[in-house]
């Protein structure tokens, strides 16, 4: 039985007044999840201890660019009823789906590394536990939410999350004085100052992740009505969009004021950060206990939601190689949610630097994205997917013009890495 099908009302015929549209909102806020994961804590606490209010930009254009993908992926699922994994093992020759969708799950872990070193690091703030203890802590703590609970359940907890991590960023922000006039400027206006550049590509080409695609194209089944009545199905669509948005601006002002709070305070004592741990230590003589304490929950409550939004989207990707939808009581799903979580944090156990794994599983992401971004436009600009739903022209150019950008950045990032 599909993960979703108590919350699909086949017959709900939707009023879609204020209060509806309202209702609409969860699918776009786990996906914001990635967008401020650790790996984007990392980027934007480097980006304002190094360039100030500068580089604010970047979290404009990086959003606006997340906006499009994500909202277009959010249609496949809608029109089709698959999620993307679903959708490249129905259309695609069976070879190139599983060479597709198996570079997909090695992205996954790779996320999956990412967003439980995150959690663990913050318990090392907060309670000095080692980090590989800390990341079987986060490990377990993830499985038995994943396992245990419905979809419903999670969705509620993910958003708790993310008002926690966005009141605690309002907490910090209180202590410092913003120069609101030169931020409203930088966030409209591109700059590039000397050596930013791989800041710039990090912020921006970190941003789209494989795994949130697939994850999009899944949860946003949950807000379906039917796929039959195709007044219905274009409400759903403009629905999601603003889900979508609403989301999206989440993450924006999130991230943002992860760049406003190191610019007001590590760049203003000309601190440089380059570490997560090394941000919380300079924050309790710069602003108090209390700030850097709020600053390690924020952390923790990211690094957990990040790894369950993670092993969902693992669970929903080899789901689809067997071309099933989630389902967390299915064993293709569980599986996918089990290889994911426990690979990573078996790579945790084998790595000496925490660090090191951060860019390691950067690196793997950067090469997987161009591969799911181009698949998805393939199949969403396929009218035998789509039917009428299909990208038109300039949809579709639009699509292609922004994989191309985050494809660029990603390479550049790469390069960066490797030399």
């Amino acid at each position: 039985m599909k993960f979703f099908q108590d919350l699909k009302r086949q017959d709900h015929k939707p009023g879609f007044g204020g209060l509806e549209i309202f209702k609409y909102i969860g699918p776009g806020l786990l996906v914001t999840v990635g967008f401020i994961d650790p790996g984007n804590w990392a980027s934007n606490l480097a980006a304002g201890a190094g360039y100030g209010y500068t580089l604010l930009w970047m979290v404009t254009l990086s959003t606006i660019m997340l906006i499009i993908l994500q909202h277009n992926v959010a249609h496949l699922g809608i029109a089709t009823g698959l999620c993307l994994s679903e959708a490249a093992a129905t259309y695609l020759k069976p070879r190139y789906s599983k060479m597709i969708l198996g570079s997909a799950m090695l992205a996954s872990v790779s996320t999956s590394l990412a967003e439980i070193l995150g959690g663990a690091i913050a318990l090392n703030m907060l309670f000095h536990i080692p980090i590989k203890a800390g990341a079987l802590m986060v490990l377990a703590f993830v499985i038995i939410m994943l396992l245990s609970n419905s979809y419903r359940l999670i969705e509620k907890w993910i958003i708790a999350f993310v008002s926690i991590i966005g009141l605690s960023f309002i907490y910090e922000l209180s202590l410092v004085q913003i120069d609101w006039g030169q931020a409203t400027m930088a966030w409209i206006t591109p700059s590039f100052p000397k050596g930013s550049m791989i800041i710039i590509m990090s912020v921006l080409g970190a941003v789209v992740m494989p795994h949130n695609l697939f994850l999009h194209s899944e949860v946003i089944q949950s807000r379906q009505w039917n796929l039959k009545d195709d007044k219905i199905i274009k409400k759903q669509l403009d629905f999601e969009l603003f889900d979508t948005l609403f989301s999206m601006i989440v993450g924006w002002a999130i991230n943002s004021a992860m760049i406003l709070l190191a610019a007001a305070t590590f760049f203003k004592t000309k601190t440089p950060v380059t570490e997560l741990q090394q941000a919380h230590q300079i924050l309790e003589p710069l602003l108090g206990g209390q700030a850097a304490v709020v600053f390690a929950i924020a952390l923790l409550f990211a690094g957990i939601a990040s790894t369950i939004t993670s092993g969902m989207a693992a669970g929903s990707i080899f789901a689809g190689i067997y071309k099933e939808p989630y389902d967390i009581k299915d064993n293709h799903s569980k599986l996918g949610v089990i290889i994911s979580l426990l690979i990573a944090t078996g790579i945790i156990f084998l790595i000496s630097n925490p660090f090191n794994g951060l860019i390691f599983s950067q690196m793997l992401l950067s090469m997987q994205l161009p591969i799911t971004i181009f698949l998805q436009v393939y199949l969403t600009s396929s009218e035998k997917v789509m039917g009428k739903y299909k990208n038109t022209p300039l949809t579709r150019f639009t699509l292609y013009t922004v994989g191309a950008i985050v494809t660029a950045l990603n390479i550049g990032l790469l390069v960066s890495f490797l030399f």
